[in-house]
């Protein structure tokens, strides 16, 4: 059976010795020129906690991989964007549209190149869906790795997280902590590499991913730092060569069936709502049928379990401590919720990975029993209304409520809205609208995660909402309603919304309203004038031509 399918075009061809010499200048041994060339590829770069460890873990990877004497491994980088470093600044416009360069860049050097199989080491968050995003595209033996997990952080007692952070800049300026007590936060929120710590988005991307068969057993749970991580560097080659063996590939893994053990998962875990934007991606990437009614129907018919920060109290370590994901499964599938025929990257059934491993342990919190939900119904809640015509995205965890009604305040831009935040013009009752923030609005539909915060950290995360046509940061919480479709820009009628509007939210019975009659809303949308696009040129305005709105995915394909 030839495994090298795809590097033959290049490597068995006597027309192109060029190729082959170049190849072989490269440090490929002619001997091997027949093996399988595999792609090990990351999002790794300095400056980032996510991303710092990835290019070292990758190396780990190509050495499992020319351990086996049966293939060629071959490291390649794409790029990365830190979400927890660019937001509430201009540089998160590149975070979202940064999830197209990772899965065109992964795309090309594997077409170009001719690599028949792809491992691929992710840190943060757009760099799980990207590379999948790939994969489905290639369709080619491949396995994500996630780069794991960061270490908790502490200060005087307080266990801490990038969050942390970012909910003590409200409290600096409502005068709540000290600027040394500020400092150290900021000092001790980020110990070392891995992910942000909660059930964020990152975390949340790479549970689905496991969930969904791409990535192996625990790869989405052990810390960055874990010796469990390096094993499974380490031991890598031997899957991907299995895959090749069985002709495995994401088209046989991605299914409906292993697209709702995703879904199910990030229900019961509280996963954050950028996860509706990536397994939307995904699926129809993958060609796979999902909606944002579909994920409804999922968060109707599932239950939200687990005590995990955002909202609740643990971090991602603390669920590996109970077992990692192969437990939470293990449960999902013993209380008949996920489908375990479906296929993984090891070569076998979900149900067969996590067969022979540990479940729950009979004395822990984390997770609650399915007869006592920390909600009965999932939190992600797709609204829709005379604002969000073609759908919204709340998160409700049932801390914050499950409706509100106030009078908006409304913000142009994230900027204007921290500033007014910061200004004390956020009061009690104020629903805060942050429009011309989406996928064209913003460019690039950045997080609310710094005005969240900043409502948080001032002590009115229960008294106040926000809703927006951009989107948050899985470490968001609060009484938030995202993805607004149409956006502002497109003439969207959250656009149209004033300044002492009523403004009606219900996770109850799904809708988003603002309370002005039809007559009212079509004379201002008559006076409405589209504003100029912030930028003009280079790759935001690539994006802006090309991307297709939140409520399918903001996918740039033109389909």
């Amino acid at each position: 059976m030839n495994l090298n399918k795809y590097s033959k075009v290049l490597t068995q061809d006597d027309s192109l010795p060029a190729s082959q010499a170049m190849i072989i200048g490269s440090g490929v041994p002619y001997e091997d020129l027949s093996k399988p060339f595999i792609g090990v590829g990351s999002t790794g770069f300095d400056g980032n906690p996510c991303n710092m460890h990835l290019t070292s873990l990758s190396a780990l990877q190509k050495k499992s991989v020319q351990d086996t004497k049966k293939m060629v491994g071959l490291l390649f980088n794409t790029i990365g964007v830190s979400d927890g470093i660019t937001n509430g600044n201009d540089g998160m416009r590149y975070s979202l549209p940064s999830r197209e360069i990772i899965a065109d860049s992964i795309e090309t050097i594997a077409g170009a190149h001719f690599y028949d199989g792809i491992l691929f080491t992710a840190g943060c968050d757009k760099n799980m869906p990207g590379a999948i995003m790939a994969m489905a595209r290639l369709n080619r033996p491949s396995i994500m790795v996630y780069g794991g997990t960061i270490n908790g952080g502490h200060y005087q007692g307080e266990k801490l997280n990038i969050v942390s952070a970012f909910e003590a800049y409200g409290k600096k300026i409502n005068g709540k902590i000290s600027e040394e007590d500020f400092r150290e936060v900021i000092k001790n929120s980020c110990p070392g590499p891995g992910a942000c710590g909660g059930m964020y988005t990152a975390n949340t991307m790479a549970t689905a991913i496991e969930a969904m068969g791409m990535s192996l057993p625990y790869s989405s749970s052990a810390p960055a730092r874990s010796q469990e991580k390096k094993n499974e560097c380490a031991t890598i080659g031997d899957f991907i060569y299995r895959l090749l063996e069985k002709d495995i590939k994401p088209s046989d893994i991605i299914t409906p069936a292993s697209v709702h053990n995703a879904l199910r998962i990030i229900t019961i875990l509280g996963g954050s709502t950028n996860a509706a934007l990536h397994m939307i991606a995904i699926a129809r990437t993958m060609g796979v049928p999902l909606d944002l009614n579909m994920i409804q129907k999922v968060t109707d018919t599932t239950p939200l379990l687990a005590d995990m920060k955002p909202s609740g109290k643990y971090l991602m370590e603390d669920l590996f401590a109970i077992g990692g994901v192969p437990a939470i499964l293990k449960f999902l599938l013993k209380e008949g919720m996920i489908d375990g025929n479906c296929l993984t990257v090891t070569g076998r059934t979900l149900g067969e990975n996590i067969e022979g491993l540990p479940g729950l342990p009979g004395e822990q919190d984390l997770l609650r029993p399915v007869s006592n939900p920390i909600k009965k119904e999932g939190h992600i809640q797709v609204l829709y209304g005379n604002i969000a015509k073609q759908g919204a995205v709340a998160k409700i965890t049932g801390h914050e409520g499950e409706t509100f009604e106030g009078q908006a305040i409304c913000f142009d831009s994230e900027k204007d809205a921290n500033e007014g935040i910061r200004d004390g013009k956020v009061k009690p009752g104020h629903v805060v609208v942050i429009r011309y923030v989406g996928p064209k609005g913003g460019p690039g539909m950045p997080e609310m995660l710094k005005p969240t915060s900043a409502i948080i950290g001032a002590g009115l995360g229960n008294s106040v909402a926000l809703i927006t046509d951009g989107r948050f940061s899985g470490g968001t919480h609060g009484f938030v309603v995202g993805h607004i479709t149409p956006e502002a820009m497109e003439g969207g009628e959250i656009a149209l919304i004033e300044d002492g509007d009523t403004i009606f939210i219900d996770a109850k019975t799904n809708q988003l309203l603002v309370r002005v009659s039809e007559e009212v809303l079509a004379e201002r949308k008559k006076q409405w004038k589209k504003p100029a696009y912030r930028v003009k040129s280079g790759y935001l305005w690539k994006y802006i031509q090309n991307v297709r709105d939140a409520s399918t995915g903001c996918l740039t394909d033109r389909d």
